[in-house]
């Protein structure tokens, strides 16, 4: 390998690390906080200098950021499945009829208030941690169908007829090219509904999901201004880390 090819090589590496360091940056700054949140009584006594106690102890905050990130994860993964199977499925010639009532039924899915969904899901599904995936499923649903869409009727004819002049079958077609080129968009889909389900998972806290929203809704109930910022402060990290990841994926693609 010649000199200047290890120096365009060193300089595409350079490169590659300095465009991973604002989500690295955002995650260390989220590990930091929630290793070192028992540490900060006295920054938090600042706000509430009158309560007994300013930093919230009843679950610890890396658990409760574990079952937040598990909650948003599952969701999001089942409204990726979903999203992007029903707006394949109503491209295709034999379901295009359904269009209509797939962007339709997506569009109430976000329009249709979380906490709403949450009162109808807990006496059929109970208190915990289903009700929330439910709410959050219906409410990411919209961003990733639009998306998906939008990507997929974007493509030009002309690339799918030139496909399709070379022996491609539909699969093939769908695979190797449309999926491809419309990846940028769904992606972009994905990344709002998943860092707009980071700040609504919280509202899990208040049919028994354990999750960062805890110190938010205990907060709010004991007038306790410092257990708010405490999960609100975990909550905003969280969703910079990960919006930060997906903007990196979509520079590369």
């Amino acid at each position: 390998m010649s000199r200047q090819e290890l120096t365009i090589g060193a300089a595409g590496l350079q490169t590659q690390m300095r465009s991973w360091l604002a989500p690295l940056a955002w995650l260390f700054l989220l590990v930091l906080f929630a290793s070192g949140m028992p540490h900060l009584e006295g920054a938090f006594r600042w706000i509430e200098p009158d309560s007994r106690e300013v930093i919230y102890r009843r679950a610890g905050f890396f658990v409760l950021l574990g079952q937040h990130v598990l909650v948003v994860g599952v969701a999001s993964l089942l409204a990726v499945a979903l999203g992007i199977g029903s707006a394949i499925a109503v491209t295709r010639p034999a379901g295009r009829d359904f269009l209509p009532l797939v962007s339709q039924l997506a569009s109430i899915g976000q329009t249709f208030p979380p906490v709403a969904v949450l009162a109808l899901a807990v006496p059929a599904l109970g208190f915990g941690t289903l009700p929330i995936i439910v709410a959050l499923l219906l409410y990411g649903l919209l961003p990733i169908v639009r998306n998906t869409l939008t990507g997929l009727d974007g493509i030009d004819a002309d690339v799918r007829e030139a496909a399709r002049g070379m022996g491609m079958t539909g699969g093939q077609l769908l695979r190797q090219v449309e999926l491809p080129l419309a990846a940028p968009v769904i992606l972009a889909g994905i990344r709002t509904s998943v860092t707009v389900n980071i700040a609504t998972a919280a509202l899990g806290a208040t049919v028994g999901a354990s999750n960062l929203g805890d110190p938010i809704i205990a907060g709010i109930i004991n007038g306790n201004t410092a257990y708010i910022v405490q999960g609100a402060l975990l909550i905003g990290l969280l969703a910079l880390a990960v919006d930060s990841v997906f903007e990196r994926l979509l520079r590369r693609g």
